[in-house]
């Protein structure tokens, strides 16, 4: 597949290391793109659920394939998240063409956009409430194995698809995150600080608007994620776009194979250096 040129691409919410994470369909996307600037918005491996038992071959390409589009001149920018929050401690780190921060502010045709995460505006990694966000993290990813599960089921016997999990993550962040106030706090902060546009990720909405106050404008985007909506935002043509994935148009990516190795069985190489060492001791 030839690589389409993008001038900046927005992740956010890939949640590698989790059953919920659309790995495949991420993977596919990656390879189908060839941006000058990559911006991982937060969340892009799950520290939260990470298990040394569950990091499967599509998770491990698309660390590989972020990997080979920075040697291949990609600039590459990591946001840190609350779910990858323990990449914090290293904030600041710039080695070659890779950066790691918390936030960002860039200029792209003389207009100045914000990048980062959003979890400050809900305090998920403070105190008490990061053990709430955490089993409600536990608990979705619960729900989203359960809808897979359900969903075969339902394919068998000839029905549609359903998502119990969006139903669920809508009527959360409706209650709970409430993602209008959310959106219109990030805006107001934006205008305050003179910003022409303000990206982030986190409540999983993935969104591309402008929102006026008494004070100015601003554009407010939000990459949205690679577990329900597999949405990225692309700036190319002198705009920004959200891009939407569908799988039936693009094919899933294989990871590619590792090389042969050899059959190394330790306990016979073993007996027949002894046998060799017995031998010269012989003569």
């Amino acid at each position: 597949m030839q690589r389409r040129p993008v001038d900046v691409v927005v992740l956010s919410d890939i949640h590698l290391g989790t059953y919920a994470c659309r790995a495949r369909e991420c993977l596919s996307y990656l390879r189908s793109i060839e941006p000058r600037l990559l911006v991982l918005n937060g969340d892009i491996i799950d520290g939260w659920q990470f298990s040394k038992h569950y990091f499967p071959p599509h998770h491990i390409a698309i660390v590989q394939e972020i990997l080979l589009l920075l040697t291949r001149g990609t600039r590459v920018i990591y946001i840190t998240g609350n779910h990858d929050e323990t990449l914090r401690r290293y904030s600041d780190l710039h080695v070659g063409n890779f950066q790691l921060t918390d936030k960002i502010v860039i200029e792209i045709n003389g207009k100045m956009t914000w990048i980062f995460h959003g979890d400050v505006f809900d305090h998920t990694t403070s105190s008490q409430a990061r053990f709430w966000a955490k089993l409600g993290s536990n608990g979705y990813a619960i729900l989203l194995g359960f809808n897979k599960m359900m969903n075969k089921l339902m394919r068998s016997f000839g029905y549609e698809k359903v998502s119990l999990s969006k139903k669920l993550m809508h009527q959360f962040h409706k209650r709970i995150v409430k993602v209008d106030q959310f959106e219109q706090m990030v805006a107001e902060l934006a205008i305050e600080k003179k910003y022409d546009c303000v990206i982030c990720g986190h409540i999983h909405e993935p969104q591309h608007r402008e929102i006026h106050t008494g004070k100015g404008s601003v554009t407010y985007l939000n990459a949205g994620d690679w577990v329900e909506h597999m949405t990225a935002l692309e700036y190319c043509d002198n705009e920004w776009q959200l891009y939407q994935h569908d799988p039936a148009i693009m094919k899933y990516e294989r990871p590619h194979p590792a090389p042969d190795r050899p059959e190394v069985i330790t306990s016979e190489i073993a007996i027949y250096l002894h046998s060799l060492a017995q031998s010269s001791r012989a003569v």
